[in-house]
């Protein structure tokens, strides 16, 4: 509930008032991790939800993925799933299951936006020249639906995540390496999403065939953290020295 209670406070500031970038992942994650006792994993969490989506801007009529109730609900369940204290598996978890749910909050935030301007579009067609009375209550309306957005979202979302974080705490210790190194490994795979968006291709489709071979030998050879990232930067530096 808590937690809950932050994303729709803290979702506010996407759209609806105040827009002061709180509602970024790079700080809703650690403002979330600060109310549930562990700042580091919210701060992980919001600082890797800031890189993958960095790009998606609210432009026309383009609805990005809802950032702010990611980075909390993903905060939230890595913390209250991990008692305290969540290791980086989960953190890699969680990160993969909210991302997999975005598609959800951006069917939701179309559907309330559009709720929001039939709000002013009926208030005029009502009364002509509404008052400033009328104005204000439509307004305040707004902000409520915004709240109530996102707070059910991570409402529904939290719980499920705890649920799915127990079923992953049961798999073998191979599944937990696994998310250890997908979360070292997602800063490249986001620097690759910003260079795609910034259309520098060849760039991208070598820094991900390089993550690939270098995840490949993680696995297999147990290669140390930084040569798997030395792998993959070295191929993307090759797809724009070679093909760019």
């Amino acid at each position: 509930m808590i937690a809950a209670l932050a994303g729709g406070v803290i979702g506010l500031d996407r759209t609806a008032a105040g827009q002061f970038m709180v509602s970024q992942p790079i700080v809703a994650g650690p403002l979330t991790g600060l109310i549930l006792g562990d700042v580091m994993a919210g701060l992980l969490i919001g600082a890797l939800l800031e890189l993958i989506w960095v790009m998606d801007v609210p432009v026309g009529t383009f609805v990005p993925a809802n950032q702010t109730v990611a980075a909390v609900a993903a905060t939230a369940i890595a913390v209250i799933g991990s008692g305290g204290s969540a290791p980086l598996s989960a953190i890699g978890f969680v990160l993969l299951l909210t991302v997999a749910m975005s598609p959800l909050t951006m069917i939701v935030e179309t559907a309330m936006r559009k709720g929001n301007a039939r709000l002013g579009t009926s208030l005029f067609a009502s009364s002509g020249r509404p008052a400033a009375a009328a104005l204000s209550r439509a307004h305040l309306a707004g902000l409520a639906l915004f709240f109530a957005k996102s707070f059910l979202l991570c409402l529904v979302l939290v719980p499920a995540g705890l649920l799915a974080l127990e079923a992953f705490e049961r798999l073998p210790a191979v599944f937990h390496e696994a998310m250890m190194l997908f979360v070292k490994l997602l800063p490249l795979l986001g620097v690759a999403s910003i260079a795609r968006k910034l259309s520098i291709r060849i760039f991208d489709r070598f820094l991900v065939g390089g993550f690939l071979l270098a995840a490949v030998l993680g696995l297999a050879f147990a290669v140390s953290p930084a040569v798997i990232i030395l792998l993959a930067v070295a191929a993307g530096w090759m797809g724009v020295r070679f093909h760019g």
